[in-house]
């Protein structure tokens, strides 16, 4: 399952209320382009915004619209017990696979962030990934933690955070030491992911697939065979998404996409979170057109 690339779709929210129908249709596009997994309630799906019941509804629609193709769904909460609560909705809708995020408003410290994938670990029934975002959380592991973590039972994944692409190849090297052998690498910042796969990185868990399937399975399957020219060469076309990511954050971005693609509504994001403006929208309306998903 933590293999190839991982989709994350967005979560649209109109009008304060989550629309499940545009949300499966967002899962099944990703599916039908080919990817290998759906990542359902990762940051792109805004799972710190939605309640409990909102989760759930989107963790069965994801699964309900991903048919034979694994879904990975975010559990990340404030307090332990709604973690639990939030893996147990999941796996009750059918879910492959859990993603854990140590969210905190007090950061928190190393034990506690055992202590929160302990409870988790005890408590799952199908393999967890890592989900290290210290952007959002606070809080950042060492290789020798995320060793410490994947001893647990049931942990099979790490999500790990981009670095510069030149570094990509001596970072998942260094991260590949760490892990024990059972447990997957992957990746996050779509810039690092054709370096991260070249250098030997199982998956890429992907915020621009959940929009743009098609091209992030052509970089994803490109590294995969070693075609590394054309890897780069797709994911060099992007830079200039990549900038919008750095300037807006790619949640933001992402959502513009969407709408500029006719997939959702300008207005998709959960409040306080707001469309981009129209100046922006028309950047990213630029930038679309210059793209080659061949």
């Amino acid at each position: 399952m933590f293999t190839g690339l991982s989709a994350f779709p967005l979560t649209p929210v109109i009008n304060d209320t989550v629309n499940e129908d545009l949300f499966a249709a967002l899962v099944r596009r990703a599916v039908a382009a080919g990817v290998d997994s759906i990542g359902a309630l990762g940051s792109t799906g805004s799972y710190a915004y939605l309640s409990r019941e909102e989760r759930r509804r989107v963790a069965t629609a994801a699964v309900q619209a991903a048919g034979a193709v694994p879904v990975i769904v975010g559990i990340g909460a404030l307090r332990t017990s709604d973690v639990l609560r939030g893996a147990e909705d999941a796996q009750n809708a059918g879910a492959a696979g859990l993603l854990l995020a140590p969210v905190s408003y007090q950061p928190l410290t190393e034990d506690e962030v055992a202590g929160l994938f302990e409870a988790v670990s005890a408590a799952s029934s199908v393999p967890i990934c890592i989900y290290d975002n210290p952007t959002t959380t606070r809080f950042t592991f060492t290789d020798e933690f995320y060793a410490r973590l994947g001893a647990l039972p049931q942990v099979e994944a790490v999500k790990i955070p981009p670095r510069p692409v030149d570094e990509a190849e001596r970072r998942i090297r260094e991260v590949r030491a760490a892990l024990p052998a059972n447990v997957a690498l992957g990746v996050s910042g779509d810039e690092f992911a054709a370096p991260a796969l070249l250098a030997g990185a199982d998956v890429w868990f992907s915020v621009l697939g959940g929009t743009l399937p098609d091209l992030a399975l052509a970089i994803a399957r490109a590294a995969q065979t070693g075609d590394a020219e054309t890897s780069r060469r797709l994911s060099a076309q992007l830079a200039p998404v990549w900038e919008l990511f750095r300037q807006f954050g790619s949640l933001r971005v992402t959502s513009a996409i969407a709408a500029e693609l006719g997939l959702l509504p300008r207005d998709n994001l959960p409040a306080p979170l707001r469309p981009l403006s129209e100046g922006v929208q028309g950047r990213v309306a630029l930038r679309l057109s210059d793209l080659d998903p061949a």
